[in-house]
């Protein structure tokens, strides 16, 4: 097949377009150019952001599949429908498994649990882009797949309740000098994580799949870990044996910085437990394989690998300090 993955270097995606490659696949990434690419994927320059840009890139192609990993809005989906109506057998949109039903009405998700998330943009403007996805396979036949995410993660990335995106060290560094991490709750909510290379035997699976035309999915681990299973089993895999583990609930956490509202009421304060019965029944290959504790010991390698690699969030640590340290007092006024 011919693909055109938009993005291609990021996280989830970079899985995605190995596996597609060694499957022998035409894979074309659309990004800037500014990462650095896959061997056997063609890049082509452009900014997807950029219409006009956009347009020149892609230039006299047609696709049997497109994967979008960089729509987050309603307006960046309409220029994706001018950009490729007619031009390629199957949309598939990377949407996200935050977009299901906040507060959780039950803590067992299938993909037709209902959509809705008062607590986060992020998750909303998905909902609003699948809702058009939607009108747009019923006015006009347009080839849909939507696939939902939970949180997937590489060797890049140390996936915790509270850490910082661009600086993932910073959790793994305070675990290593003996200061408190912080936990959301008491630490036994339920939380599913996705190795990458376990995400992209799901999605490759479903690239030129015609029954999965207006289909939505998600694709997870079947492997559910309370957050302090998560944590400890990060700080063994960074030889840390007794990691001060600070729980701090989540509405203590975002009446103090409501940036984390989304992420945590919005998000990882839910326990969660999905259910792949309909990924597996479409791609029978699917079965999630690396376990939790052995993709963070990966994690853990390839940062102490590099020193370079180990940058550390001062911002982030602040906010964390300031939390704990109000914690603290508070549960000293009630004795």
């Amino acid at each position: 097949m011919k693909l055109l993955f938009l993005g291609g270097t990021g996280i989830i995606s970079t899985a995605c377009t190995k596996l597609a490659v060694q499957r022998g696949h035409e894979v074309f990434l659309l990004n800037r150019g500014l990462s650095e690419g896959v061997p056997g994927a063609r890049v082509l320059v452009g900014d997807i952001y950029d219409p006009v840009s956009a347009v020149a890139a892609l230039q006299g192609h047609s696709w049997d599949a497109v994967v979008d990993f960089l729509c987050f809005n309603p307006q960046q989906l309409e220029q994706r429908l001018d950009l490729f109506r007619g031009r390629t057998g199957q949309y598939l949109f990377i949407s996200s498994a935050s977009a299901y039903q906040k507060p959780c009405a039950s803590p067992f998700v299938t993909e037709s649990t209902p959509l809705a998330n008062p607590f986060w943009d992020y998750s909303r403007n998905k909902i609003a882009c699948e809702d058009r996805l939607t009108r747009a396979l019923r006015e006009e036949s347009f080839p849909m797949t939507i696939v939902r995410p939970s949180f997937t993660y590489g060797h890049t990335v140390f996936p915790l309740a509270i850490n910082s995106w661009q600086c993932s060290y910073t959790v793994v560094d305070r675990m290593r000098r003996g200061l408190p991490v912080l936990v959301p709750g008491d630490g036994l909510g339920l939380w599913t994580l996705t190795h990458n290379s376990d995400f992209a035997v799901g999605l490759v699976g479903l690239l030129g799949h015609q029954g999965a035309l207006g289909n939505a999915f998600h694709i997870t681990s079947d492997e559910v870990l309370t957050w302090d299973q998560i944590y400890r089993a990060t700080a063994e895999a960074a030889g840390v044996s007794h990691p001060i583990l600070e729980h701090v609930s989540s509405d203590f956490i975002c009446s103090l910085y409501p940036g984390y509202t989304g992420g945590l009421l919005g998000d990882k304060s839910n326990s969660l437990i999905f259910d792949n019965s309909k990924i597996r029944r479409f791609v029978p290959e699917f079965c999630a394989t690396v376990r939790y504790r052995d993709g963070i010991r990966a994690s853990a390698a390839w940062y102490d690998a590099d020193p370079a690699r180990r940058r550390i969030d001062a911002q982030a640590n602040a906010e964390w300090d300031a939390i704990i340290a109000a914690h603290r007092k508070a549960r000293q006024r009630m004795g």
